[in-house]
């Protein structure tokens, strides 16, 4: 019978991820899907600087920004004319190396992973479907229906259900997706077309008509068109073609297609799984949560929840870890997934609600605010750090202790930069490790070298102080880069208290 320590059910960018770090980690994985080949029309379109910094661990980083698209400015349309541009190449200068809105479909987005997938040897096993599962003392027993049609019978320690909002994972735990469904459909189209729309800029209609955005794709000519059916045509989604779209919301953005290479329609839902684990079965990604498309998060927050548990299920099954630590990745997760679900749904529910009053709202002062928006600093930066994730943190949850400088456990550790270096560079090795800016003790560095635990010390710096890093304390790192200790003394026991408390024993070296 075959046996993996971890069974992916469904290969699309969070079940990838989560094979590639587990693989990467020494874990035993099996992915399927019960497509017969990848996707090649996607909805996904941005990949998150915070996205893009924990992809640095799998030497991904470099990749998704040579053959993506870095978008300069998003500029907003009323009737026919562009009245607001929002300056995007560097918003969030200082705050991370990723300080920009980066384009990178998901259909080849998707290739990169399975690419980088298969130099650990693990192929995605497509057109096998997971037809039931229960599970066994020590695992779960999954039964599989192969492209063949004969079934198997097969063994894992763990259950990933990264299988979509039709989650048949979630299905058989009989977990609620409690929520509702948007009236409009969406569609999405990549086209080649020409007019000032086709700049490389993002560009949003926020007229009256349907809602539009034009994303820009690498290439001359080449977008993405998003954007949404009303009124009588959205009772037969299933048969819409590109011709009964709304030609107004395309004529107003000065948009002449040349070439429609694909289209397709769809729902959006806004729900929350009532839990994201069921005994040794999981949920993560569409298969958790769904949420609008406004800013481009769902398949960043899918990632996410593949890298929160992929460290903790290597410290399990390598040892290095009590059973309870995965009872963290519901906590850690899903308060998160509710939040945003909220968020994009007001967002959405104004860029696309009908009537005078919204009308008035998007066309005459939204206009008026958006360029005061960009003019403010601090407002850019605001925008930048929500979009981004780099502000997402676990503050106040239980792997999550103390506060050294403005830095809390449970937060992203600050990016600091300066002509010499930055401080993100061990973050590349998916391990605990101890960060010190300023001094340390004898005691502390005595601690780490008997117990392998990588430590870091940088000597004391302005770009620390304004990255709101504390002096002289130390932070425990998380293998997902999170802040686990925030402490302002350098007392080891600290650490050793918290091992303790938490039934961690760390896989110290490099994986």
């Amino acid at each position: 019978m075959h046996r993996s320590d971890v069974l992916i059910v469904g290969a699309g960018p969070t079940g990838l991820v989560l094979a590639l770090w587990l693989s990467k980690l020494g874990i035993r994985v099996r992915i399927i899907d019960k497509t017969s080949a990848p996707g090649t029309t996607s909805r996904a379109l941005a990949v998150q600087a915070r996205t893009l910094e924990l992809y640095r661990q799998l030497d991904l980083s470099e990749a998704v920004v040579q053959n993506g698209h870095r978008v300069a400015a998003a500029n907003f349309w009323v009737s026919g004319e562009s009245v607001a541009r929002l300056p995007l190449s560097n918003i969030g200068a200082g705050l991370t190396p990723y300080s920009f809105m980066e384009i990178f479909p998901q259909d080849q987005h998707e290739r990169l992973l399975i690419e980088r997938l298969e130099t650990f040897g693990i192929k995605v096993e497509r057109g096998t479907e997971l037809e039931d599962f229960e599970e066994t003392g020590d695992g779960i027993t999954a039964h599989l229906r192969l492209p063949d049609g004969q079934q198997e019978t097969c063994q894992a320690c763990y259950l990933a259900g990264c299988d979509g909002a039709r989650s048949i994972v979630r299905k058989k735990l009989d977990t609620g997706f409690p929520g509702g469904t948007y009236q409009q459909i969406f569609y999405v189209a990549d086209v080649q077309a020409s007019g000032p729309a086709l700049n490389g800029e993002l560009h949003v209609d926020l007229d009256e008509a349907d809602f539009l955005a034009v994303f820009p794709l690498a290439g001359s000519g080449r977008a993405r068109l998003i954007g949404t059916v009303r009124d009588e045509r959205a009772d037969r989604a299933e048969t819409l073609r590109f011709e009964d779209v709304s030609s107004r919301a395309i004529e107003h953005l000065q948009v002449q297609i040349e070439q429609v290479n694909w289209f397709s329609t769809y729902r959006v839902h806004h729900r929350v799984a009532d839990h994201f684990r069921t005994g040794r079965a999981f949920l993560l990604g569409d298969a958790a949560h769904v949420h609008s498309p406004a800013g481009g998060q769902g398949m960043n927050t899918g990632i996410g929840d593949a890298i929160n548990l992929a460290w903790k299920f290597a410290a399990v099954l390598s040892g290095g870890a009590e059973a309870k630590l995965l009872d963290t990745y519901e906590t850690e997760r899903i308060a998160f997934a509710r939040k945003l679900v909220a968020t994009t749904d007001r967002v959405f529910s104004f860029v696309t609600a009908e009537g005078r009053v919204a009308d008035v709202l998007r066309t005459r002062l939204a206009p008026f605010l958006i360029p005061k928006m960009a003019s403010f600093e601090t407002s850019r930066e605001f925008l930048f750090r929500t979009v981004s994730q780099i502000t997402l943190n676990y503050r106040g949850m239980p792997l999550s202790t103390g506060v050294a400088g403005h830095v809390h456990g449970g937060d992203r550790l600050p990016w600091a930069h300066d002509g010499e270096g930055d401080n993100f560079e061990s973050l590349r090795n998916p391990t605990w490790q101890v960060h010190v800016y300023g001094d340390t003790s004898d005691e502390m560095i005595a601690w780490c070298i008997e117990h392998h635990l990588p430590l870091h010390v940088f000597d004391w710096r302005p770009a620390f102080e304004a990255a709101g890093l504390g002096r002289n304390g130390f932070y425990l790192l998380r293998p997902d880069t999170y802040v686990a200790i925030a402490e302002t003394c350098s007392d080891p026991k600290v650490i050793e208290r918290y091992f303790n408390h938490h039934g961690i024993r760390p896989y110290f070296g490099t994986p």
